[in-house]
């Protein structure tokens, strides 16, 4: 039977549908998911024009998108690791498994170079946690950072980062360390911006999640029982590392009401987002020096128990 691209991707939809899929690796929807799975299986762009919707889908063509979808609805994999590459901040990223997926807030914020919080240009970024680089390679790219570094403690995470690095030729600018938080980086290094998606699901939701997420790596999304252990290490040695007029940005999502509540005195400043999304905060350099001795009893309070 001759199945039109228009037709195949409303069927996808459909099925997607009725398979009660859950959407959050890179689109929110089932026409969205549809659209990226049928021009994939047809090595379409994604830009492509209405012209295509009448071209017929060829056997192997259909072949390859009914096993993604098998994949998708029965095995639950999400879309980024049929497809091998996910857009993060406008920029198109290769995914690969054992590594999470793309995904963040943070994105937004460096489309609008983290106005109106960051107040002089950076010229030296870092970016910890990094996974596949995603972070640090948009802040590169859309911010014209001079350098970049990005830390994980990952290798599959560090090889993929390596090969994003080298897709965009920014290895002169963008410089990758297996460290655990600061503890690899040189040094005498000193930066303008620190930005970081941690791990920070807590043991409860991690629990609850949707199946979805048991095919990305655990040690990428839970951070001890309240989601905050790994947060706690950035936020006791932020001050050691920013330049004198820095600024740190970290996600902690739903982790947020653990963190106000450990940490109830500090002014974390909260960033609204107007594409949606939570748990962000920004402190400035300053406000790292003046907080450092309690970040660094809180860290040990949380090593102890």
């Amino acid at each position: 039977m001759t199945l039109s691209l228009e037709q195949a991707i409303k069927n996808t939809e459909q099925a997607l549908l009725d398979g009660q899929v859950f959407f959050g690796h890179g689109t929110d929807n089932a026409w969205d998911e549809a659209v990226f799975l049928t021009l994939g299986a047809c090595e379409l762009p994604l830009d492509s024009g209405s012209d295509v919707l009448g071209m017929a889908l060829s056997a192997a063509q259909q072949k390859q998108l009914e096993h993604w979808l098998i994949m998708r609805i029965e095995k639950r994999k999400p879309l980024a690791y049929l497809l091998g590459y996910t857009w993060f901040a406008g920029v198109q990223f290769a995914v690969a498994e054992e590594v999470i997926i793309p995904r963040s807030p943070i994105a937004e914020l460096i489309v609008t170079h983290f106005a109106p919080v960051l107040k002089v240009q950076p010229q030296r970024a870092l970016d910890i946690c990094c996974g596949s680089g995603c972070i640090g390679i948009a802040m590169a790219l859309q911010m014209d950072i001079e350098q970049v570094d990005m830390v994980d403690i990952s290798p599959p995470a560090l090889a993929l980062a390596e090969q994003n690095i080298a897709m965009y030729q920014l290895q002169d600018r963008v410089k990758l360390y297996a460290s655990n938080v600061y503890n690899s980086l040189p040094v005498d290094a000193r930066y303008d911006l620190i930005v970081s998606n941690p791990p920070y699901v807590d043991a409860k939701d991690f629990a609850a999640m949707p199946a979805e997420f048991g095919h990305e790596p655990e040690l990428a999304l839970v951070s001890g029982d309240d989601g905050l252990a790994l947060t706690a290490t950035i936020l006791a040695e932020a001050a050691d590392w920013l330049t004198e007029n820095g600024l740190l940005v970290v996600e902690v999502g739903n982790s947020e009401l653990a963190l106000q509540a450990q940490l109830p005195e500090v002014p974390f400043v909260w960033l609204d987002l107007a594409n949606g999304g939570n748990g962000i905060f920004c402190l400035t350099a300053a406000q790292c020096r003046q907080w450092q001795a309690c970040f660094i009893d809180w860290r040990q309070a949380k090593l102890v128990v």
